[in-house]
């Protein structure tokens, strides 16, 4: 594996170790293709026949690279680069967005909602509006984008325009970086959040409604299982719910019991049909 931050991508080389019985080998802070390069060719000569990429940005270096290491299977997420031994695993956000405007849907007293996105691009966006009109027609939904993973101090600025100008009470902040910082805001200012990648109860409470989690832990552990039945090869493939990749954080007591089991439902139903409420 190679990698330049984030955990879960190393407890999932951990869990392949184990579980797999394979050796591995770790190599971080790589961030430019010849950095790449080099690191690729030195797997090489270990003999490695599975390198995965801990971030999106290795989708094009990759990409670059893999047609001269043929014997190589190359894996990262998120993104759109694919070849005959690459491959890129997507997690199925649009479903992840679609359950957490629900939430919003029920428990703005406002009516009105927002997403602060990284991307327009992101599934999560249209998964999120099109949940929260599922769950509350009347509601009004504000969309703003920061046009990069990292801008925090952009993230903020949209929070604030939302809630002091936009009337939002419920806010679902769908970038890493600056998730943790929105929902330490909202608990601040007594609205709700929806927390992201990670479960945030522990930052913001029980003003978090529920958080949207990416096991990438345990996505990579499925697809090198499914490497080694040979029943995965080079292309795009989207794993969600129904392989245990995502799930929903723990609810908060400010959710009614009933709509709480109203949403398992919901969702045991998608993962059994594949269909997002009112989808069919």
């Amino acid at each position: 594996m190679i990698k330049h931050g984030g955990s879960k991508g190393y407890h999932g080389l951990l869990d392949i170790e184990k579980e797999l019985d394979m050796e591995v080998y770790f190599k971080e802070g790589v961030q430019t293709q010849p950095q790449v390069n080099r690191a690729i060719e030195e797997f090489a000569n270990q003999g490695v026949q599975l390198i995965i990429g801990h971030s999106s940005t290795y989708g094009q270096f990759f990409h670059t690279i893999a047609s001269s290491y043929p014997d190589i299977q190359f894996v990262y997420v998120n993104g759109a680069y694919s070849d005959d031994n690459l491959i890129s695993l997507n997690f199925n956000s649009m479903s992840m967005g679609f359950f957490a405007g629900m939430v919003a849907g029920k428990m703005t007293e406002s009516d009105h909602v927002g997403i602060i996105a990284a991307y327009e691009w992101q599934p999560e966006v249209e998964g999120f509006y099109e949940g929260v009109a599922y769950q509350n027609p009347d509601a009004n939904i504000n969309i703003q984008y920061v046009y990069s993973w990292d801008e925090s101090e952009i993230a903020m600025d949209h929070y604030r325009n939302m809630v002091d100008n936009g009337g939002v009470d419920v806010i679902y902040p769908t970038g890493d970086a600056y998730s943790m910082k929105v929902v330490e805001e909202a608990q601040n200012d007594q609205i709700y959040s929806i927390g992201y990648v990670n479960d945030q109860q522990s930052i913001g409470g029980q003003s978090v409604l529920t958080s949207t989690i990416q096991h990438v832990d345990k996505l990579y552990l499925y697809a090198v299982e499914q490497i080694e039945k040979g029943e995965l090869e080079g292309g795009i493939y989207n794993y969600g719910f129904t392989e245990e990749v995502i799930s929903m954080g723990p609810y908060s007591d400010e959710i009614p019991e009933d709509f709480q089991d109203h949403l398992d439902e919901q969702l045991n139903e998608y993962i059994e049909t594949g269909l997002l409420p009112d989808h069919e």
